[in-house]
């Protein structure tokens, strides 16, 4: 029998972006309105804690700086795709972030005049990377946190596991998930939901991305036939993922002065990116990498990864343990490395989610009582190609958007949206006598390893038509045989084999967008780069993908990219 519990407003996923949504409803309503925070692990273990180099925002326009700037910025490295409205509305929000972080208490890097610190990234035309040494994404969660228990309207949701957002009539009606301390299904019901549930990089095995991060409300919002994905075909490599083990090198590295090194010691950008070198886009310095590596010109690494060096040792070691402290503790706790005195072994890694729930300027899906914040939204800020530290500050502008979105729509008197006992009794079918009690023979870890090693092989940095169509069939039958698992635990406390059994389908679905997007897509752009179309096509293709369920299949749809200011032109750095 499943239990039911209700709030005003239910926030799924308690990283950044549902932090500061959390913040905003409790000063916004006095701590009036009721939250449920819903959070698959303990609520402080966020993936958000390991976002690294730092948070964008014009702090100094008198210094040369300026929201057209970062505007600009913004709309060159998205290689056009982004909605420059979008973008305007999030430069001007970004500075208000950060100084009411600052109010609140976070430990801000600072020049030795008290002000605060900030560097250069990768594609910014001024240093705008707002700092906390290394550890910027846990120290703002950190604040926020610190921040939202001055009130008690919320209640904590840690390690329940979302199972479905549940759509009736037009309207969010619950969202099912399981109690892990009892087994017992749970629904939660509420006049509003915010998601935000992160990105879809679990998809890949060599990836920066936590284990957890397995694009669950992604799945969710897909799965209700209400609400489309956009542009998932944009995932961003990170140039700096640590061999073997994919953790995430900061491009603070770069931004401090870093170098990238190919095997015979080159600083190699100067063939790709003359300007910029190894503060360029991501996607650009990414594909650099590659081609050095297929050239020959790479460092043979354990499993077939094959890298190059990411050098610091001209840095100093005062630089390196003020700046870049958890980078050096990382170094030498997973390879026993000391960067201070070699370089380290890195490659492009799976990073980030450009796309994602299809959301409007306000964060409001096609659904009018669910919002959606953070890596999970689309709204479209990032287009084809994301400037690092635009991630956290989105996710501190649209937590604070969706949440005064939410407030205005409380101010309403909504009333709670009904809920039949037909939808929950299905979805109780679904996981405790269907999924729960398979007896197949397949092995669900097996098929999420053939499935990472698919994305991995087939849908990579550089793209072909005909791998992403082997790609795509893979994954159909990897989709075929996950039907025919077996779950070993048929308890239901705690049984994190069915959770994992879920994640997996999650995946299987998202990987399908993803690859149906990208064979679609006949161009070259940003974090998407075909070798048999290698040109961007702004005549057939600026536009976004959307993708709607159908059946067992994917649903394409494109919308216009939103242009106010600039033109596309040619993109060079």
């Amino acid at each position: 029998m499943a239990v039911e519990r209700t709030h005003d407003v239910l926030i799924f996923g308690t990283g950044l972006a549902g932090l500061r949504a959390a913040v905003e409803i409790a000063r916004r309503s006095e701590g009036k309105i009721d939250m449920g925070l819903v959070s698959k692990v303990q609520l402080m273990r966020a993936h958000s804690g390991a976002a690294e180099g730092g948070t964008a925002a014009v702090l100094y326009p008198e210094e040369g700086d300026s929201f057209d700037l970062h505007s600009w910025d913004t709309v060159k490295g998205s290689d056009f795709l982004a909605d420059q409205d979008v973008i305007d509305r999030f430069v001007h929000l970004c500075p208000q972030e950060l100084l009411l972080l600052d109010h609140w208490g976070i430990p801000w890097s600072r020049y030795e005049d008290g002000r605060i610190q900030q560097r250069p990234f990768g594609g910014h035309s001024y240093p705008r990377a707002t700092m906390a040494a290394d550890k910027t994404g846990f120290m703002e969660m950190q604040t926020l946190y610190d921040t939202l228990v001055q009130w008690k309207n919320f209640t904590r949701y840690d390690e329940v596991f979302a199972t479905a957002i549940l759509v009736e009539d037009g309207k969010f009606a619950g969202l099912a998930s399981i109690d892990p301390f009892t087994g017992e299904l749970l629904i939660l019901r509420a006049k509003a939901l915010i998601i935000c549930s992160g990105g879809a990089g679990t998809l890949y095995g060599f990836t920066t991305y936590a284990q957890t991060v397995s694009g669950d409300g992604l799945a969710y919002a897909y799965r209700t036939g209400a609400i489309p994905l956009e542009d998932m075909e944009f995932l961003q490599f990170h140039p700096t993922g640590l061999v073997p083990s994919g953790i995430l090198m900061t491009e603070g590295c770069r931004g401090e002065g870093g170098y990238l090194r190919n095997s015979e010691g080159e600083r190699f950008l100067d063939k790709y990116a003359p300007e910029k070198m190894e503060l360029a886009p991501r996607d650009i310095i990414s594909r650099a990498m590659i081609t050095e590596i297929l050239e020959g010109r790479g460092i043979e690494g354990p499993g077939g990864l094959d890298h190059l060096w990411l050098d610091l040792t001209h840095l100093g070691a005062d630089k390196i343990n003020r700046r870049l402290p958890t980078i050096r503790e990382v170094c030498m706790k997973f390879l026993g490395l000391d960067p201070i005195l070699k370089p380290i072994p890195v490659r492009p890694v799976a990073h980030y989610s450009m796309g994602g729930i299809e959301a409007d300027i306000n964060g409001q899906t096609r659904v009018p009582n669910i919002w959606v914040a953070g890596e999970a939204a689309c709204h479209s800020l990032h287009g084809a190609n994301r400037l690092g530290t635009n991630s956290t500050a989105e996710c501190l502008v649209w937590g604070f958007i969706t949440g005064e979105e939410v407030c205005k729509f409380m101010e309403t008197n909504p009333e709670l949206p009904g809920l039949s006992e037909a939808a929950v009794q299905a979805e109780e079918k679904r996981l405790f006598e269907d999924m729960l009690q398979r007896d197949g023979t397949e092995n669900p870890y097996d098929i999420r390893r053939e499935l990472r090693a698919t994305m991995d092989q087939h849908v990579g940095v550089y793209r072909d038509g005909e791998e992403l169509a082997a790609g795509l069939e893979k994954v159909k039958a990897l989709r075929q045989r996950f039907d025919n698992i077996k779950l070993e635990d048929r308890g239901r406390v705690y049984n994190t084999n069915l959770f994992h059994a879920l994640e997996i389908e999650n995946l299987l679905d998202l990987a399908q967008v993803m690859i149906t997007g990208a064979l679609a897509r006949t161009e070259s752009r940003g974090g998407h780069s075909r070798r048999d179309y290698t040109e961007r096509d702004d005549d057939n293709w600026l536009k976004h993908t959307l993708a709607w369920k159908e059946g067992d299949g994917v649903k394409l749809d494109y919308s216009s990219v939103t242009i106010t200011k600039w033109k596309p032109v040619e993109r060079k750095y």
